[in-house]
């Protein structure tokens, strides 16, 4: 698909689904509720963006500007643009939603295999971490991530996502939780709306009582790799095996989270100064990604 036509289509998407619940989430209180450049074409211009592989506001903002000036006559300079796109931070979860909404699901009906995991959002890292502020009386905290061996002050993006064969998973639920925060509480708080079926994890959501308790009253088989217990030094061949196992299931989110990551640089938030900017950064990027994963499926 074209530039032009891609742009097109995301603008149709976002003005079809404003007109709904998205306008009363970003109802302004002030004289100015119809202004001249609307809000459709503020998430449209950022959104387009970074499809387009522009990661910052003002990389996004130039390129509207250099290349579809014509497209939109009333685009504001940069720091208007930006203050009009944090404003509408609360529209960015919802609209992920509406992108979901967009991709064919069809074929995950009656698997009923899910994967839970969490990507950490980093607005500082290593050494910055612990004199980091941003967002920090709202959201963002340190914690550590195992993967990059490092600690980073900011956010976890936690996902259940739908498994498809042969292709890349569906998140079904998201959210944002501090980085210091532990997995297995964040999915805690929705496990209450999961039924049925199989639930994949790693090793941060074992625990033998919440396992056994979802397979009675929720008809879910929690699956997680074996853990040793204290003073063990190796597993049997038999845990060996299953842990094994469990990790080729999960292997699938872990492809998402880099493909989101490489699409949109969800992962790098250094340039993020406010709380709403961090809505605006993890929330708007997820939904760039879900839009990318409809349109080109």
């Amino acid at each position: 698909m074209d530039t032009a036509s891609t742009l097109v289509r995301i603008y149709l998407f976002i003005c079809q689904r404003y007109r709904g619940r998205l306008a009363a989430v970003a109802q302004r209180q002030s004289n100015n509720a119809a202004p001249t450049f609307t809000d459709e074409e503020v998430l449209t211009i950022y959104v387009f963006g970074l499809i387009k592989k522009r990661t910052t506001i003002s990389e996004i903002h130039e390129y509207a500007e250099e290349h579809f000036s014509e497209w939109f006559p009333d685009l504001p300079m940069q720091k208007s643009y930006n203050r009009r796109l944090n404003r509408l931070s609360a529209v960015f979860a919802p609209l992920v939603q509406e992108a979901l909404s967009m991709i064919d699901s069809e074929k995950t009906r009656g698997e009923a295999l899910r994967i839970a995991d969490s990507m950490p959002i980093m607005l500082a890292k290593g050494q910055r971490a612990s004199q980091a502020t941003v967002a920090s009386d709202r959201l963002a905290s340190v914690g550590y991530c195992s993967l990059k061996d490092t600690f980073f002050h900011g956010v976890k993006l936690h996902l259940v996502v739908e498994h498809r064969s042969e292709q890349l998973p569906v998140p079904e639920r998201a959210g944002l939780t501090p980085g210091s925060e532990n997995d297995l509480r964040a999915l805690r708080r929705v496990l209450p709306t999961i039924e049925g079926g199989v639930l994949c994890g790693d090793k941060a959501y074992c625990d033998g009582p919440l396992k056994e308790g979802l397979a009675e009253d929720q008809d879910l088989d929690l699956l997680t790799p074996v853990k040793k217990e204290r003073g063990q030094k190796t597993l049997s061949a038999a845990d060996k095996l299953f842990s094994e196992a469990v990790s080729r299931i999960r292997q699938p989110i872990e492809s998402l989270f880099n493909w989101i990551d490489e699409k949109t640089g969800i992962q790098r938030a250094s340039k993020v100064r406010s709380y709403q900017g961090l809505l605006v950064h993890a929330f708007g990027r997820l939904a760039a990604a879900m839009l990318l994963l409809a349109l080109n499926p």
